[in-house]
């Protein structure tokens, strides 16, 4: 009754779980990166209960999330993943330098708790990522849009 279903499941499966663990590695390699780039340490004071630090890191985390996500929805092979993944890390993490040395004393300021500076890196981090999700798209529809 449902065989062609659980055929599917059972031969789809592993392609999941290597698609999964691939965007999975990249979003680990891409906060990583972050951490170390970071000139304040968020996590040490997201700890001490700095709520700029994790709005701010907050950010990075969906930030990252969403083009890594649309890379994963459109991607036809692991490789194709992993070159748009790595593409959309660097413009991200880019962003994110050029949004800290743009705001000068930014790291000062969210280790301060300056809410309203950790609020406005949010909504930049937030909207390239969501710019960057969109530009990300499969390149066959472009083919309707001359039309």
């Amino acid at each position: 009754m449902y065989f062609s279903e659980i055929q599917a499941f059972i031969s789809g499966f592993p392609e999941f779980l290597i698609q999964l663990g691939t965007a999975l590695a990249l979003f680990t390699v891409g906060l990583t990166t972050y951490v170390l780039l970071t000139p304040h340490k968020e996590l040490a004071l997201i700890r001490d209960g700095n709520a700029s630090a994790a709005l701010a890191f907050g950010a990075v985390v969906v930030g990252l999330a969403i083009p890594l996500g649309a890379c994963l929805a459109h991607s036809y092979s692991v490789l194709d993943l992993v070159v748009w993944g790595v593409v959309t890390l660097l413009v991200q993490l880019i962003t994110f330098r050029l949004t800290d040395i743009f705001l000068r004393g930014l790291p000062r300021r969210i280790a301060e708790g300056d809410v309203a500076a950790a609020i406005f890196l949010m909504s930049v981090k937030l909207g390239v990522g969501i710019i960057l999700a969109g530009a990300l798209t499969d390149p066959s529809l472009s083919l309707f849009r001359a039309a």
